[in-house]
Formats: C-alpha cells, sequence, structure tokens
C-alpha cells in the first residue's frame, strides 16, 4: 500500500482559524475529553468516561469509537495548560501508533483566539490505519474547528 501514499511531507494536515472565545474557555472543551464528541467533526468519537481532564504530559484518557466502539488509549505527549496539547493514539494496551493529534491555541486580544489543529501521521506504521490517515483531511478538521467554535461562542 506504501506505492499509493502521499510523500511524508503531505502526511502533516492542518487547519486553522481565529474563534471568538477566549483561550481558556477553548481548552476546556479540548483537555476534557467528555466533552471531545461534541466538536469531533470526523464523527469518529463517540464517548468518553467523565473525570479524565488532560493536566500533564504522561497522561492517558480513552475513548470509544463511533464506528466499532473500539476503546483508544490517548497518550498525551506534549501540554501546556491553556495553550497546547497533543496526544498519540493507541489501541487499548498496545503502544501508540505513531500518529499524534495536536491543539495549540494562541490569544490574539479581545477575548479571541487563533487556533490550529494538526494531524501529524508521518510516523504511522499499521497499514490497517492507513485508508482513515488519507481521509482526514483539512476539510475534515476544520470541521472539528467549526463545531469547537460554535460551542464556546454560545457558551455550551
Amino acid at each position: 500500500m506504501d506505492d499509493t501514499l502521499p510523500p511524508v511531507t503531505e502526511r502533516i494536515v492542518t487547519a486553522e482559524r481565529v474563534i471568538n472565545a477566549p483561550a481558556d474557555v477553548l481548552f476546556e472543551l479540548i483537555a476534557d475529553p467528555a466533552r471531545q464528541p461534541e466538536w469531533d467533526g470526523n464523527d469518529n468519537l463517540a464517548e468518553a468516561a467523565p473525570g479524565q481532564r488532560v493536566t500533564a504530559v504522561g497522561d492517558v484518557f480513552t475513548m470509544a469509537l463511533t464506528k466499532d466502539g473500539a476503546v483508544r488509549e490517548n497518550h498525551v505527549v506534549e501540554f501546556e495548560e491553556g495553550r497546547r496539547i497533543a496526544w498519540q493514539p493507541a489501541t487499548a494496551g498496545e503502544e501508540p501508533a505513531g500518529h499524534r493529534w495536536r491543539w495549540e491555541l494562541e490569544p490574539t486580544g479581545e477575548g479571541r483566539t487563533l487556533v490550529r489543529q494538526t494531524y501529524d501521521w508521518t510516523k504511522l506504521t499499521d497499514e490497517a490505519r492507513f485508508r482513515r490517515a488519507l481521509v482526514t483531511t483539512e476539510e475534515k478538521l476544520m470541521a472539528s474547528m467549526d463545531q469547537l467554535a460554535f460551542l464556546a461562542e454560545s457558551g455550551q
């Protein structure tokens, strides 16, 4: 399948936009796994148990997927409260497969925040996941961003 994959440089997908909400409000929606299914533009996340709010690198939160109910363990690999969070998903009980989700928040003043979401699958080795990675486009990331904006801007 490697012959049909894009070059490594194209295996990083990014979307960004300014959201009319403070960074701390947005960060709470992202860092609390129980809230993530509300803004998931990939329609991939079914649910996460409450009480898993991420607070540091090394945290692991679990999430059930919509497709088959499988549980993913998400290993937090970057964390700066209110500014940046990144995790690597793994099948429960296994090491991460090599892809990473990252959110970066940059306050721009007047209660607005530049939000950047990145899906990086340059180190993904599980060929069974390549097809899913290929359909994770900038448009899919933007769908998550738009839903996140809706939740934050409406105070939900």
